[in-house]
């Protein structure tokens, strides 16, 4: 089922309008590709950020999720404290996501190594 401007996923719930109703165009047009929804929405997020603002992230804030002490913990980028703290990767990242999101961040997720596993809503 196709989103329309008051009917479209959670996630985008928190997001200015403008951006919302491009992602919603362009996470519809994906879906209609064949493209898988948690997939579609992510990517037309980022991708309608970019349209409606412009490619320059500087101005939005930088987080990460990286191991700390006995478990992980979600850190401002360049951060010396945490956020928020969990004993598994996770468990952390079901609360870290909504609040990055909440706060129009990028994500950057850590492996145990210390390698980038991923980075989420650039």
């Amino acid at each position: 089922m196709p989103w329309t401007k008051s009917d479209y996923p959670d996630s985008m719930k928190n997001l200015d309008a403008a951006i919302r109703n491009k992602a919603i165009e362009m996470a519809n047009a994906m879906i209609e590709d064949g493209m898988e929804e948690g997939r579609a929405i992510s990517i037309a997020t980022a991708k309608a950020r970019d349209y409606v603002n412009g490619t320059d992230d500087s101005s939005r804030p930088h987080y990460t999720v990286k191991t700390h002490n006995d478990g992980w913990a979600l850190m401002k980028k360049d951060g010396e404290r945490a956020i928020q703290t969990a004993e598994t990767k996770q468990k952390l990242l079901e609360e870290a996501k909504s609040y990055v999101t909440n706060k129009d961040g990028i994500l950057t997720i850590y492996q145990e190594d210390g390698s980038i596993d991923q980075t989420l809503y650039d």
